[in-house]
């Protein structure tokens, strides 16, 4: 018997139909903003998160004893596609059908999700939502407004029940977001040393960030970066702020990238802003500013918050901060540049960006949008630590 056998799962009996009126908390989606024509493509985008999970070798392992790990969510998550997919067929071929009862609980025991096997998952996954995102790209207009009845009595139209698909695959993706993380981490320490060597240049867009940043800072100031790659922005920070004293807090959550640093010399500390101590250990724990670029671009949708109001709390009212990420919809995975592993990241726009950052007790100064060397939008925010 594994070790997942061992230990029941507690069934998931919340009303998810909510979603379909207000943005969910946790993964961040707004399903009631997603059009029909939109569901399709969507479906498929998320297929690269359950590749990337997969294809990690402990993808099989659970977090906790009594939560899924990523190998059994990928499992449902075929399943729901497969699910969706009958329900989807029946309400444009009858009128008003009552769903069968699918107990996913029951069904992760009886087909042995902790059994099976990744590579087999992966395939039969990317089959189920291509099937799916299929039938929905096939949808006519006059089409989305068919009706279908759950078996607790629950009623649908065509796009609602695939709103409600989308979230459900979506806010999976939110829960195993560790594995996600894990799995852009490996990608960048596969790859550290390529990644500093072609980024050694400095966009220019990155200079005038400097120049700005700096100049917000008082004598002695201490800067706490995330992400520090390998350390390019840190040394351009200390040598714009040289004659004020300014110094730099090198800080990523890459193993490969903060051995690259401390063999060139730097100090620098592996940390995840997440979940580690922030607090400065050369001075009083709190710092005269954050400089967070081309970074948290990773972070998922629903923990950003939490990362910039912990980031807020180790910086003195006042301090200045800088944050990029790449501007438009969605998430996406990607291999480009000078990493050959999958990354994930996360795309904003500018109002929910504000929106985020401001409630996480910074006030925006400005959002400068600029162009990266591939020629995608780049949204950087600069603010001030409120209070």
């Amino acid at each position: 018997m594994t070790e997942a056998a061992d230990h029941a799962i507690p069934p998931d009996i919340k009303d998810w139909t909510w979603v379909l009126d207000r943005p969910c908390p946790e993964c961040g989606l707004d399903a009631s903003a997603v059009p029909g024509e939109g569901i399709g493509a969507a479906l498929r985008a998320d297929v690269a998160t359950w590749e990337a999970v997969l294809a990690r070798p402990d993808a099989a392992a659970r977090p906790a004893p009594a939560t899924w790990s990523p190998l059994e969510y990928a499992c449902h998550v075929r399943d729901v596609h497969r699910v969706m997919g009958g329900r989807l067929a029946l309400m444009l071929e009858r009128d008003t059908p009552t769903f069968e009862n699918w107990d996913q609980d029951e069904t992760a025991v009886r087909e042995r999700y902790a059994e099976q096997r990744p590579a087999d998952v992966r395939e039969e996954l990317r089959a189920a939502a291509r099937a799916v995102a299929d039938a929905y790209d096939g949808v006519g207009a006059g089409e989305w407004g068919r009706a279908g009845v759950r078996s607790n009595g629950s009623g649908f139209t065509v796009l609602t029940l695939g709103r409600y698909h989308l979230h459900d695959v979506v806010h999976h993706a939110w829960d195993v977001r560790a594995a996600v993380a894990a799995a852009t981490v490996a990608a960048y320490d596969s790859s550290a040393a390529a990644y500093a060597a072609g980024t050694r240049d400095v966009p220019d867009g990155v200079a005038v960030g400097v120049a700005a940043f700096v100049g917000l800072l008082g004598p002695g100031a201490r800067v706490l970066e995330i992400g520090s790659g390998s350390g390019r922005d840190a040394r351009l920070l200390e040598a714009a702020g040289r004659e004020r004293g300014v110094t730099v807090r090198r800080t990523d959550v890459t193993p490969g990238f903060v051995d690259l640093m401390r063999a060139e010399g730097q100090h620098a500390d592996l940390l995840d802003p997440l979940v580690d101590d922030l607090a400065d250990p050369s001075g009083d724990g709190r710092y005269d500013g954050v400089w967070a670029q081309a970074c948290l671009l990773h972070v998922a949708r629903g923990d950003l918050p939490v990362v910039l109001a912990r980031l807020a709390g180790a910086t003195r009212p006042g301090g200045p901060l800088l944050v990029s990420v790449k501007e438009g919809d969605g998430e996406r995975w990607s291999v480009h540049g000078h990493v050959s592993g999958p990354r994930r990241f996360v795309l904003w726009r500018e109002a929910a960006l504000r929106e985020v950052v401001e409630a996480a007790g910074w006030e925006v100064d400005e959002v400068v949008r600029d162009v990266g060397r591939n020629g995608e939008p780049w949204l950087d925010v600069r603010a001030r630590r409120r209070g």
